[in-house]
């Protein structure tokens, strides 16, 4: 079985600073669009910012390795080259990092480097990359 691409749509109360945001900052190519949303293509994803002028993003935050981790979010397992540059070019553009660039459960089974940052709508992304993709699902060590 191949993986194939997930489709997510989401609010935004503007798609000018969506469009700046995803196609400029994270460097999505932009697909289909009308007045009401935009498709991108994020890293072979499908991702549509629908127009809600009064949408905000819920504030609520989990416990996960001593960060507050913003929910809902999503993101893009990305490969360790890819979130690196991500990474650098998200900070390059003057985005305030939620959660810092950092490694998460260092030594650990889940090992893997991880980001938070918001889109101008304040919907949370996560992106993250693992040294070993096995780690994606494991729940101990020996599982890899």
């Amino acid at each position: 079985m191949s993986l194939r691409p997930f489709h997510l749509a989401f609010p935004v109360h503007d798609l000018a600073a969506a469009r700046a945001f995803y196609g400029g900052v994270l460097g999505c190519p932009e697909g289909r669009s009308s007045e009401q949303w935009i498709d991108f293509d994020l890293f072979g994803h499908q991702i549509v910012a629908h127009l809600d002028p009064a949408a905000r993003a819920v504030q609520v935050a989990n416990e996960v390795d001593g960060h507050h981790v913003p929910v809902p979010h999503f993101g893009v397992v990305l490969t360790m080259a890819d979130w690196q540059a991500l990474s650098e070019r998200v900070a390059a553009a003057g985005v305030r990092f939620g959660i810092e660039p950092h490694v998460r459960f260092r030594g650990e089974a889940g090992e893997q480097a991880t980001m938070f940052f918001s889109d101008p709508s304040g919907n949370a992304l996560e992106f993250k990359a693992f040294g070993n993709d096995a780690m994606l699902f494991a729940t101990t060590k020996d599982q890899i």
